[in-house]
């Protein structure tokens, strides 16, 4: 039985059975519904009355669809789980958030929790900044409080190039007109003095390597702040510094010696005293903005610096003033390499110690390297016939020798192979050991001498000083050179009896002649006479002990004997003081150049003290290579010595000599002398 066909539809007639038509175009344009189709024959019919709502059934009817063509269903695509699926990347999405979250609470936990305080201080230590607060260092001054070094408060001018930028200072029809940089540096210039191009040119050269911080001028005044502060320029600041100042200028720079830039001692008693003198500084601490300026209200504090201390000296400035100005006068009257001039009290107390050449120490870039230096420590020379008063007071102190001790002194000696002369021809003469002394003969201060074996002259030479320090710790300060007796050369033997073959400063010479002067006790030299602490001044700590060399009576008897030296036979007349006793000694020996590397010129000296019955005062005179005039200690240096001493005794108010020291003879012929 066949299946009967519906209108409308397409027959399956030639199709096996159960299959399923490709779907095609449905026609009038319609998609077919799609769906298996019948199978041929009655097995595929729904019985009657079945919900179907085919023909026949008793049931409601679905709508007719006939006419139209039902497409299949389009296939469901399959679910793909890649990351680009919508699904895929929300879920990726909400899982990255909830980590970045996560991290942030932690964070968050940590910052505002864990870590508060520490963070809370790092964050403003990156806001704090910190300057030094300078400390004066200690003044100096004379034995009177006289000031010769104090410290006073000055400030750099500094600029912020960028800021300086915008100061203009003229408003010309509502806008700022010129150049800036020039503005503000003919404003700086009017107050300090410094060149305005100079400024311009800082400013310049900060601004084109974008630097944010330039020095303009150094040093100016408090009151030279505070104008330039008062004009308003943005981009101006300052800091704070210190300026070490010596109102006596060259009077007695090479003795204080100086101070650097960076506060450093610089020699002298600066650095002698520079652990009293030295303060300690201060830090001053802030917050500031990026752009440095600092914030008003942020926290601040200082810790203030502790001022230097200060420290007086025995030095009288009258007395150096007057010394300095006496030696430059004579060595440019000689035309002498340099001289010096010390005056010393007879307990050992420097009451002047001058140079010439001297510098500035207030214009330190001025100075010559060879003048920073005091002479009388760093020198070291031949000291020539002073140095015989320590033979005579070893012959005396010995017993080998009386004041009127006779010698026959011929015109040459010959000892060790070497013929000796005195400085200049003369016939054979008698002369006492005071006239040999007097007339500074080295031929018969070796007759005299040769009676000491070369131990004891060297011990004498020891505990008068010479071969050491003074013990003051002045920077340099040289010990000279005297070589152990045992070193001694045949004719070394000899010549250190009138002070050749050895070597020794100003100050260890003029010691000699305190220990004499003294009655035979060699005080310490000294240099500090008190140092500060708590507001109060000490004498300073000094383990140094007095030394005796000779006795009284051996004292007396070789000051006696110096008398004569400044007597009508003496080879120092031009050291006479009216008025007064004087006692002391010639010098003139060669000089050794340690440029050249051999002997140059000469060294001319006195060295004496005076009253001689009641020394108050020891006056050492040296010039270095005079080339004018003279060569001799007794006509160059002992002028310098009277004019020196007449001034210290007489401002001093020391009463004059009321009767003449005891005279020697100098000679048992005295138709005979040397004559120098």
């Amino acid at each position: 039985m066949t299946q009967s066909r519906r209108p409308g539809t397409r027959s399956t007639a030639g199709r096996p059975s159960g299959t399923r038509t490709a779907a095609r175009t449905p026609a009038r344009g319609r998609p077919e519904t799609g769906g298996p189709k019948r199978p041929s024959g009655t097995a595929g019919r729904k019985p009657a009355g079945s919900a179907g709502g085919t023909r026949g059934s008793g049931g409601p009817r679905k709508p007719s669809t006939r006419g139209r063509v039902t497409p299949p269903p389009t296939p469901r695509e399959p679910v793909r789980l890649g990351v680009g699926h919508p699904r895929r990347r929300a879920r990726v999405v909400f899982i990255a958030s909830m980590f970045v979250l996560t991290l942030f609470v932690g964070q968050l936990f940590r910052i505002q929790g864990l870590e508060a305080s520490t963070l809370a201080a790092q964050a403003v230590d990156s806001r704090i900044a910190r300057t030094t607060i300078p400390a004066l260092r200690g003044q100096i001054t004379d034995a009177n409080g006289v000031v010769l070094a104090n410290s006073v408060e000055r400030y750099d001018v500094t600029a912020d190039p960028q800021n300086i930028r915008q100061y203009y200072g003229t408003e010309i029809g509502g806008k700022l007109q010129g150049d800036g940089f020039a503005k503000a540096a003919t404003a700086l210039s009017s107050i300090t003095g410094a060149a305005p191009q100079d400024i311009v040119t800082a400013l310049k050269q900060a601004d084109a390597k974008k630097l944010r911080f330039v020095y303009l001028v150094r040093s100016v005044t408090p009151d030279q702040w505070n104008r330039i502060n008062d004009l308003h320029i943005p981009g101006i600041y300052s800091e704070r510094t210190v300026a070490r100042q010596y109102p006596q200028g060259t009077t007695v720079a090479p003795l204080l010696g100086w101070v650097s830039a960076n506060g450093k001692p610089g020699g002298g008693v600066e650095a002698i005293a520079n652990g009293t003198l030295n303060g300690k500084p201060g830090v001053r601490t802030y917050e500031q903005a990026p752009d440095g300026t600092v914030i008003a209200t942020g926290d601040q504090s200082d810790s203030p610096a502790l001022d230097g201390n200060p420290v007086q000296l025995t030095i009288d400035n009258d007395l150096q003033w007057y010394a300095q100005n006496a030696i430059a006068g004579a060595v440019k009257k000689y035309k002498a390499l340099s001289g010096d001039a010390i005056i010393m009290d007879v307990k050992g107390n420097l009451r002047a110690v001058a140079s010439y050449p001297s510098f500035d120490n207030n214009s330190l870039a001025s100075a010559s390297p060879a003048a920073l230096q005091s002479a009388p420590f760093v020198q070291a020379y031949e000291p020539g016939s002073t140095s015989k008063v320590i033979t005579m007071a070893a012959l005396l102190a010995q017993g080998k020798a009386t004041p009127q001790s006779q010698f026959v002194v011929p015109n040459r000696l010959k000892r060790a192979g070497t013929s000796f002369k005195d400085s200049h021809e003369h016939p054979t003469l008698n002369l006492t050991l005071a006239g040999i002394l007097a007339e500074s003969s080295n031929i018969g201060t070796i007759e005299a001498g040769e009676k000491l074996d070369p131990a004891t002259l060297y011990g004498y030479m020891r505990k008068f000083g010479l071969g050491s320090t003074s013990g003051i710790g002045y920077p340099g300060e040289t010990a000279g050179i005297l070589a152990p007796y045992q070193k001694w050369s045949g004719s070394t033997r000899y010549t250190v009896m009138f002070g050749q073959g050895l070597s020794g400063s100003a100050i260890q010479q003029a010691s000699v002649f305190q220990a004499i002067a003294n009655g035979g006790v060699r005080e310490p030299v000294k240099l500090l006479a008190g140092v500060g602490k708590d507001g109060k001044l000490s004498p300073p700590q000094d383990s140094r002990k007095a030394v005796t060399v000779v006795s009284p009576q051996v004292a007396t008897q070789v000051t006696n004997m110096m008398a004569g030296v400044v007597g009508k036979d003496g080879t120092a007349k031009a050291a006479r003081v009216p008025g007064y006793n004087v006692a002391g000694k010639t010098g003139t020996a060669d000089r050794y150049d340690p440029t050249l590397g051999r002997y140059n010129g000469q060294t001319a000296s006195f060295i004496g003290f005076a009253p001689a019955e009641n020394p108050q005062f020891i006056i050492a005179v040296t010039l270095q290579r005079p080339t004018a005039g003279s060569i001799y200690g007794g006509e160059v240096a002992a002028p310098v010595f009277s004019d020196l001493m007449g001034y210290a005794l007489r401002r001093n108010h020391v009463p004059p000599s009321t009767a003449k020291t005891q005279e020697y003879p100098l000679t048992y012929d005295p138709k005979k002398s040397v004559g120098r």
